[in-house]
């Protein structure tokens, strides 16, 4: 081996951004495994590649004794002295024993194992750079499909994208360019493992990041988020700033931002609403796009019970339950929605109102990037 050798370490370092130490600490690990191989040698030794010429040589380790017992791992005090007399029991005495032939006989030798030292430290480089990037967005493009996983490559490595993390609304073909966010990366036996998800709502949260810049400079801040993956999801935002209107942020001029993501998700419903540390405020907001007369909160068990005009019950509940069950995700709180007829029959409804034909809703309807009416 020759200055070449450095010289192609040199540029796998740039290359590949792996440490030349590194390398060179494989190379002479492997030589150490190659010399003791192909010289049916037991002896204890030390491999020393010279970082400026590339020459290496080979040197047996021996410990310096009184009595030797074995010629292999010992050397004798005189024989020791000499060599240099200041040697004494207890000193390592190295001697060169490198072999002629052993420059040819290394390099095949030493091949194999370089090549799987190098392929582990790309694997470290590659961990490094993804362990960082956990619950972040990432683009990627689909590179196959199996009945298990779809595999989209992220660049340097291949991730998985499991059956249930994939968008229902969604068929994927390869060469697609999806976005999707990083769930987990795991060290195996095999190298970084990366698993990616479509349904997160951290995927949605991550979205309005990139679109929104008050999000990302933190003047409106995105408290929560639910959601059904390819069909609706509901976030709820705040900000301390009063010029600032937290919603349309989020909507945008002409609701191009929130387009955008609505577009990314494949016509995914996103309902945005301000969030409230009082509960009556926010569960009435969550329950966008439904009107609401009342809310009755039991603080004791978190639960709250709402009451809607009678024409909008089935639009705050949703359909299948959804809304009402993606504003209690939102708010973190209980939910039991009642018309306005059926509170009225309970008590639990003001009497007082009856009589007002023009009845209008304690809290009105907020903004929303979708409605079902």
């Amino acid at each position: 081996m020759s200055s070449e050798l450095l010289d192609a370490l040199t540029i796998l370092e740039k290359e590949k951004g792996i440490s030349k130490d590194i390398i060179i600490e494989a190379i002479e690990a492997a030589l150490i495994s190659a010399y003791k191989r192909n010289f049916n040698q037991a002896q204890n030794v030390r491999v020393d590649l010279n970082r400026e010429t590339g020459t290496i040589r080979v040197f047996a380790r021996k410990d310096v004794v009184d009595e030797v017992y074995d010629s292999r791992l010992e050397i004798s005090l005189d024989d020791a002295q000499h060599i240099h007399p200041n040697y004494l029991v207890g000193d390592v005495v190295e001697i060169e024993v490198t072999p002629k032939d052993f420059g040819r006989i290394a390099a095949q030798t030493a091949k194999q194992v370089v090549t799987q030292r190098v392929r582990e430290a790309e694997r470290g480089v590659i961990y490094s750079e993804f362990i960082d990037r956990e619950e972040d967005i990432m683009t990627g493009i689909v590179q196959r499909l199996d009945s298990k996983f779809i595999y989209v490559s992220l660049g340097k490595i291949e991730a998985l994208l499991p059956v249930n993390e994939q968008m229902p609304n969604e068929s994927y073909k390869p060469h697609d360019r999806i976005k999707v966010f990083i769930t987990k990366v795991e060290k195996t036996t095999k190298g970084p493992q990366i698993y990616v998800s479509r349904t997160h709502p951290g995927l949605l949260k991550r979205l309005f990041e990139i679109e929104v810049p008050e999000i990302y400079d933190g003047t409106v801040e995105l408290k929560s988020v639910a959601r059904e993956a390819g069909d609706r999801s509901k976030i709820s935002v705040r900000t301390d700033d009063a010029d600032v209107d937290p919603v349309g942020s989020c909507v945008g001029p002409k609701g191009q931002r929130v387009q955008a993501i609505v577009n990314e998700l494949k016509g995914e419903k996103i309902d945005i609403v301000n969030w409230s540390d009082d509960p009556v405020e926010f569960v009435a907001n969550a329950l966008s796009p439904s009107k609401v007369l009342d809310v009755i909160v039991n603080e004791e068990e978190k639960a709250t019970t709402v009451v809607v005009p009678d024409y909008q019950l089935s639009l705050a509940i949703g359909k299948r339950g959804q809304n009402a069950r993606l504003a209690a995700k939102l708010t973190g709180w209980k939910i039991d929605i009642k018309s306005e007829t059926d509170a009225r029959e309970l008590g639990i409804f003001p009497r007082e109102h009856e009589e007002d034909d023009d009845l209008e809703p304690l809290f009105m309807e907020p903004e929303t990037a979708e409605s079902d009416e």
